[in-house]
């Protein structure tokens, strides 16, 4: 009779796995600034010169000296001499004396001499005369050169996830090629044969298969290449076949469905099979997601998800997820998803002997944020997409109702 090995808490069968895969990012490439969204830098990024690059004016208004304005007021303006007008995408020749001031668009050049800019609705036009009604401290309405990134500067450290604000950076300072880590790449399968995909109407007994779309949806979310292998019988030569073949490109397996001790989970026993040092977990007091594999055979990560979709995509979160992300370079402190404190709804009791992740929407509710417990089987994918994240019930306990919690939120 099939068995599982030794149960471990989850954060024990992390720390073995880890210890085994030592995951690392596969190796480096230069990728072209349109496409490197998401993908994590491979090098520290300097600036090689100061953005902005001259003093610029955020504002519509005059640049002037701010030691002239000390007195203003609206009962008693102080009159300035307009000496120009400075055009957006030029350098300015103009220069502003004591007692003087010139025109500047949103964006331009500030010119020498001022060092504050006053916003046109706090002026009253006379002319070549500017009447200024308040005074206006130094820097007022300006940004410095290099106040944004100074040249030398490192402004991407190594290990950052390229975001859309990280691109415009980029592109601010002209870098169009990217030092990024080459993402991994994942090959996902869906294992039973009860399984067919979704475009196929299912006879009495069958179901259309739901994890190859959310697990190569999460492997993706993350940054890393994901493709579908396709749906395999619940016959072990035939999973070994394509495990094996999928090893030859893939970094990481992942298969989902008979993972357990069942007479027809057959990963339990392809996978040993598939190289050293084979098994690393089998069996994880988590719920859901007790039954799952964690391997490294022959320099492949190799993990046997659950069947049921809520487990195979818990598990994915608190077990692959880590995994890939020191795959793809991330930083240790940018890992992880994001959580937010929240008061429990109701009531939660996890079983003795696992760890229970309790899915939960979020709302306010009073102008504090709330939690709601979204309960139901593992198999009902409806309990994840009405929720916005989980909760950890540690084994054995109960969590009462108002209680602050940590809901880890879906990404």
């Amino acid at each position: 009779m099939k068995a599982f090995g030794e149960i471990l808490t989850l954060e024990e069968a992390l720390d073995r796995y880890l210890s085994v895969v030592r995951p690392r990012p596969r190796g480096e490439e230069v990728a072209p600034l349109e496409r490197a969204l998401d993908r994590v830098c491979s090098a520290d990024v300097r600036a090689g010169e100061d953005l902005p690059p001259f003093h610029r004016s955020t504002v519509d208004g005059y640049a002037v000296r701010s030691q002239d304005l000390l007195h203003a007021s609206p009962r008693d303006p102080v009159g300035l001499q307009l000496v120009g007008a400075v055009r957006m995408g030029e350098r300015t020749e103009v220069r502003v004396e004591p007692g003087q001031c010139a025109r500047v668009p949103t964006g331009g050049m500030v010119p020498a001499g001022a060092d504050a800019v006053v916003m046109q609705e706090h002026t009253r036009v006379d002319g070549e005369s500017v009447y200024v009604l308040r005074p206006v401290p130094p820097g007022e309405n300006v940004l410095h050169q290099g106040e944004d990134a100074r040249r030398g500067e490192v402004v991407i450290p190594r290990g950052t996830r390229l975001r859309p604000q990280e691109l415009g950076l980029l592109a601010g300072l002209g870098v169009v090629d990217v030092p990024c880590y080459l993402p991994p790449r994942v090959a996902v399968f869906s294992t039973g044969d009860e399984l067919v995909p979704p475009d196929h109407q299912p006879r009495p007994g069958q179901i259309r298969d739901m994890n190859a779309y959310t697990l190569t949806a999460q492997v993706a979310r993350l940054g890393a290449v994901p493709r579908f292998g396709g749906i395999l019988p619940d016959q072990a030569g035939a999973v070994e076949a394509a495990l094996r073949d999928a090893m030859r490109t893939a970094d990481v397996v992942l298969a989902s469905g008979g993972s357990s001790v069942g007479t027809l989970d057959v990963l339990g026993e392809v996978v040993p099979r598939l190289g050293d040092p084979g098994v690393v977990v089998h069996g994880v007091a988590i719920k859901p997601g007790k039954p799952t594999i964690l391997a490294f055979c022959d320099g492949r990560v190799v993990v046997g998800l659950p069947g049921h979709p809520v487990s195979a995509m818990v598990v994915f979160d608190l077990l692959v997820r880590p995994v890939l992300e020191a795959m793809l370079g991330l930083r240790p402190e940018l890992r992880g998803p994001r959580t937010v404190p929240a008061n429990l709804v109701a009531p939660l009791v996890a079983p003795q002997d696992r760890d229970e992740f309790v899915r939960v929407r979020v709302r306010w509710q009073e102008d504090v944020l709330a939690a709601e417990p979204v309960l139901g089987k593992s198999g009902m994918i409806t309990t994840m997409t009405r929720a916005d994240g989980y909760v950890r019930v540690p084994m054995g306990t109960r969590v009462e109702a108002g209680t602050q919690v940590q809901v880890r939120l879906f990404d």
